[in-house]
């Protein structure tokens, strides 16, 4: 059902050679650039009735507009399941306690006596949401993406879900609904690349957005790649994958278990194990024969479990281990281990990490406070996780007086001449040279 690599008995590769041999899901957003490319040029082009054309190819839905009416949203929270509410209702107050305090404040700094640099931290005006609509209903998405955009200061905020046949074209009504219960009222029911094309070039329902976040489908992340410049990304989002760090001590029927939560997500979800015991490893694999029989997705699992993304790694001990996670970079981390708070504590590479037997995953994906928008595919060794830092662009203001100029002009105008660009330097000396642009005299005093 799942392989073994092991590695055990020789030194680990360094870098690149270490990171061949582990396994990664194939997901080529290259290939797919070319299929998305007609799709965005026709939103560009035609604007809302292309969205609905390819709403109606892609998921066989045409709905009147792409909007989705305020009474459908309304509707929707009315409707919701008492326990469904209470429970997203939870998972927004942690939410916000976690990404509120990750606002950062804006710093001044006194370079010189009259100069100083301030950092602004300012939010990006409109930003457009994707929430994926395919395998399965993630309104728990929702809340990951709207929390810190709202924390942020953001004020435009609009959401788009793949439309729905079961729902009269509109997105999944748990979808409408965490968005009417976090108080956005702009929903869009548009899925794949026609989602993100629409929110890079504008269409008569949706005006143009700044920054686009959240996870989807390898055509999202290929339409993500071909309009970064015109719109911000968080993020090519891959194939999810867990990596679980663990010891002869931890519970074979915890690890399995948690390897069968990200499994169910995709076929192309991978499921990693890496551990010392080869009799953890052995208790593991009989636990996933007998867990994986008793779930509901039994064939998505299934060849998560058994595709070349997913492996059971075999290394001498746990400092191997902890190279070799570090190597695989896994957007969910799992450190299940005698020492798992100290071992967390050297992990470099990773989206999330998750301590001991009673942090589980799922916990993150809901109701932990932390974000499950992360990064993927090896990316957790250069890129962070959707944050409120994702929604803010940090601005320098520059505010010098005469003197504090006057002081340093002649670095200035050295390093403007060391790298041949004179203009740079008269910009500076102009300031000083007893003439003003306006015909006035220059009554300061001071000179380069």
């Amino acid at each position: 059902m799942i392989s073994r690599i092991d590695l055990r008995g020789d030194a680990l590769p360094e870098g690149a050679a270490l990171r061949d041999l582990l396994p990664r899901a194939e997901f080529d957003v290259e290939a797919a650039l070319e299929k998305v490319r007609p799709l965005c040029d026709d939103v560009r082009h035609r604007g809302s009735a292309a969205v609905l054309d390819l709403n109606r190819r892609f998921d066989g839905v045409t709905p009147d507009r792409t909007r989705v009416p305020a009474e459908a949203l309304t509707r929707a929270l009315e409707e919701l399941d008492p326990a469904v509410r209470a429970a997203l209702e939870e998972s927004i107050r942690r939410a916000r306690l976690v990404h509120r305090d990750q606002r950062r404040t804006d710093h001044t700094t006194q370079v010189v006596p009259g100069g100083t640099v301030t950092e602004r931290w300012v939010p990006v005006e409109r930003v457009g949401l994707y929430v994926p609509g395919g395998l399965a209903v993630y309104p728990s998405s929702v809340v990951m993406n709207v929390v810190p955009a709202q924390e942020a200061g953001v004020e435009g905020i609009a959401v788009s879900s793949p439309p729905q046949a079961a729902f009269g074209g509109l997105p999944h009504p748990t979808i409408l609904a965490a968005c009417a219960l976090l108080g956005v009222t702009e929903v869009h029911a548009a899925g794949g690349a026609q989602a993100i094309a629409m929110f890079a070039y504008g269409t008569e329902e949706c005006l143009p957005v700044n920054l686009v976040t959240g996870p989807g489908n390898i055509y999202v992340a290929a339409a993500k790649r071909l309009l970064k410049g015109r719109i911000g990304i968080d993020a090519e989002a891959g194939p999810t994958e867990i990596a679980v760090l663990a010891d002869a001590g931890a519970d074979p029927v915890h690890v399995a278990a948690d390897l069968i939560s990200q499994a169910e997500h995709d076929t192309l979800a991978a499921s990693v194990l890496v551990t010392d015991s080869p009799e953890l490893a052995g208790a593991v694999e009989t636990e996933l024969k007998t867990q994986v029989a008793a779930t509901k997705h039994v064939e998505r699992v299934t060849a998560a479990l058994a595709g070349r993304q997913s492996a059971i790694v075999l290394v001498d001990g746990m400092d191997e281990g902890l190279r070799v996670v570090d190597a695989y970079a896994a957007e969910h981390l799992e450190i299940q281990t005698a020492d798992a708070a100290a071992l967390a504590a050297r992990v470099r590479n990773a989206g999330a990490v998750f301590v001991g037997p009673y942090a589980p995953v799922s916990l993150g994906d809901y109701s932990a406070g932390s974000n499950h928008v992360l990064p993927t595919g090896g990316c957790a060794c250069h890129s962070s996780g959707l944050s409120v830092q994702s929604f803010l662009r940090g601005i320098h203001v520059v505010d010098y007086s005469r003197e504090a100029l006057a002081d340093v002009a002649h670095h200035v105008v050295t390093l403007a001449e060391a790298e041949d660009l004179p203009a740079h330097g008269a910009a500076i000396t102009a300031r000083f040279s007893g003439a003003r642009t306006d015909g006035r005299a220059d009554g300061g005093s001071g000179s380069t």
